[in-house]
């Protein structure tokens, strides 16, 4: 049976060094909420074993005391309880000690494209959904899954594999493909388009770095577990729906259910939000104070052509970047990223924005610079009624001494996945994405009492 190998091993090597090792990811999680794994590890006693979760302390493990007999403890926990007027009253389930199934109950079931759909079809499942990423399902057997996975959907009688994810596509990805690397411009600008929408989807995995990667989150992890992945700069992961294991603390490479649904950053996010009074202490501090803010930043200025500013987000893995102003005393090409640093901010270029952009306007303009291209995009129709509008046109920035908690709103409202650092006098000192946010929210949690 013929094997179509959509990703070379060096591919391969290079995503995991991008995204983290999963042994190292799982190594590291081990050291950080658990010091003491080694001690636990290598203590032998004769009594009963106890087991002690990775997330707890060293005073919950102190207070443990092995030569009580369970069966002891309990009855003196229910003599207790009794002397103070009756049965315990349940406590309320702290963020630290929700599961990635909590993040998900709400969600619809997952979007996805097979193999054999146009890039033009896969741009409208974009659009239709809302979603900005798409997994890529195949027939069982025939593929090697993006990152050497082996992701499948199975019958959930018969437990038979029915469909194989081999990839994510972004429309990142789907740009990449529309503007090449070594094409000639006037090449893509002259008609091409429409035969290059027309290739199936299955042809683009890999195009960009991150889809060359996908990864399953097990619906038991922790929430502090979700994010130490998440902080690592993977975006999005597919988690199983019927999965009943427990304690599993890393992405996995290798995953069999019957279904799937898909948790990504902005939904940690929000959840997070939604449980903001537990994060008072965090969400009041400065983001400089936390190290929430990234001080290099590149971009394109407002002379960059619509083609380059693809292929150089393309080449640096980047979603989306800065329009900064161009300026005569400086002599720059404006067809390469530059030091954002220090520059007015006037715009960004997203690729998640182009979802509304029809093909023949995309095919029209991809000579024109971006500036121009941003205000005919914001008076389409089309673009405006798939909700895209405010994060293309508004500028979304905060300041370094804003507080977390107004960057987060502002996220969260905009829908947006970075906010662009400037100072008083509008000059951009840096930008603060998701993946900081939550980074900075897991350490703070680590560090306040269990």
């Amino acid at each position: 049976m013929k094997k179509n190998l959509i990703q070379p091993l060096n591919s391969y090597h290079a995503a995991r060094s991008k995204f983290h090792a999963i042994s190292e990811i799982d190594t590291y999680m081990q050291i950080q909420t658990n010091p003491f794994a080694a001690i636990l590890a290598t203590t032998k006693t004769h009594t009963m074993p106890i087991s002690i979760p990775a997330t707890k302390s060293l005073s919950l493990i102190l207070k443990l005391k092995p030569k009580l007999p369970i069966m002891q403890a309990t009855k003196m926990e229910e003599k207790t309880t009794e002397a103070r007027g009756g049965a315990s009253t349940p406590q309320p389930q702290r963020l630290r000690d929700k599961k990635v199934k909590d993040l998900i109950p709400d969600k619809k079931r997952l979007v996805e494209v097979p193999y054999t759909a146009s890039l033009a079809d896969t741009m409208n499942a974009l659009l239709a959904n809302r979603v900005v990423a798409v997994p890529v399902a195949a027939p069982p057997g025939h593929w090697i899954g993006a990152g050497g996975s082996m992701i499948v959907e199975s019958d959930k009688q018969t437990g038979a594999a029915r469909k194989h994810y081999i990839g994510m596509v972004t429309m990142l990805d789907v740009l990449a493909h529309i503007a090449g690397n070594d094409a000639d411009p006037a090449e893509v600008d002259g008609g091409n388009l429409d035969k290059n929408m027309q290739v199936p989807v299955s042809s683009i995995i890999g195009h960009c770095l991150e889809s060359l990667s996908l990864w399953t989150l097990n619906s038991n992890t922790s929430i502090l577990d979700c994010m130490e992945v998440f902080s690592k700069g993977i975006h999005r992961a597919l988690v199983p729906v019927d999965s009943h294991m427990e304690n599993i603390s890393g992405v996995e490479l290798v995953e069999s259910a019957s279904s799937y649904r898909m948790v990504t950053q902005m939904d940690l996010l929000k959840f997070l939000k939604a449980h903001e009074h537990e994060l008072r202490g965090i969400l009041a501090r400065p983001v400089r104070e936390l190290g929430a803010v990234s001080d290099i930043v590149f971009g394109v200025t407002d002379k960059t052509k619509v083609i380059d500013a693809i292929r150089c987000m393309n080449r640096a893995s980047l979603n989306a970047v800065p329009i900064v102003e161009s300026t005569e005393d400086i002599e720059e090409d404006h067809g390469q990223l530059i030091n954002a640093k220090d520059r007015k901010v006037v715009g960004t270029f997203s690729a998640t924005d182009l979802r509304g952009c029809p093909i023949p306007l995309l095919q029209s303009c991809l000579q024109q610079n971006v500036m121009d291209f941003i205000h005919k995009l914001c008076g389409i129709p089309l673009h405006e009624a798939s909700g895209l509008r405010n994060s293309t046109k508004e500028l979304i920035t905060c300041r370094p001494e804003s507080l977390l908690r107004e960057v987060v709103d502002k996220v969260v409202k905009n829908h947006v996945h970075r906010v662009w650092v400037v100072n008083e006098s509008g000059l951009l000192v840096g930008l603060i994405s998701l993946t900081d946010i939550i980074r900075a929210a897991r350490v703070w949690m680590l560090s306040e009492p269990a």
